[in-house]
């Protein structure tokens, strides 16, 4: 295992589907001062309204279906985001629900905090990890599957 400090200020992916916009945007207004000093991202739409509602800076990167997913999960693998707040819509068919899947497994696999609705999210923003103390976390090592043997 490697171990990785999240530090007091962390770099948060906030990701929500249509449906969930209002809920993402009332939630982040709600925890307003908390979610200041560390850096964000989102998706297109989500991170315009976030900035909007928020009057902060938000690194915006595509919409969700249009690769926004796709950027925010190769993110994690670059160490880029550390924490995920994606409000994810379980009634609604997703044009690219492949990468919604892909995101959240690519979030368990370098082992960040995740949270997909506003109860696990204000448990992860009101944790003394959030804001007051370094947390270490453990992250696999790949090598042994990078380097495993292909028949060939």
């Amino acid at each position: 295992m490697i171990t990785k400090a999240l530090t007091k200020s962390k770099k948060i992916a906030l990701v929500a589907h249509d449906n969930k916009k209002a809920e993402m945007l009332a939630w982040a207004e709600k925890h307003k001062e908390k979610l200041q000093g560390h850096i964000l991202y989102a998706t297109g739409t989500t991170g315009k309204l976030l900035e909007e509602t928020l009057n902060v800076t938000v690194e915006k990167l595509k919409s969700g279906p249009l690769g926004g997913d796709q950027q925010i999960g190769a993110m994690i693998c670059e160490e880029k985001i550390e924490m995920m707040f994606f409000f994810w819509d379980p009634l609604e068919a997703q044009p690219h629900e492949p990468d919604v899947k892909a995101l959240l497994r690519i979030g368990v696999l370098y082992n960040i905090p995740v949270a997909s609705n506003t109860s696990s999210a204000d448990f992860l923003i009101t944790s003394p990890y959030f804001n007051e103390k370094d947390y270490d976390r453990q992250i696999m090592e790949f090598g042994d599957y990078v380097n495993r043997s292909i028949p060939k």
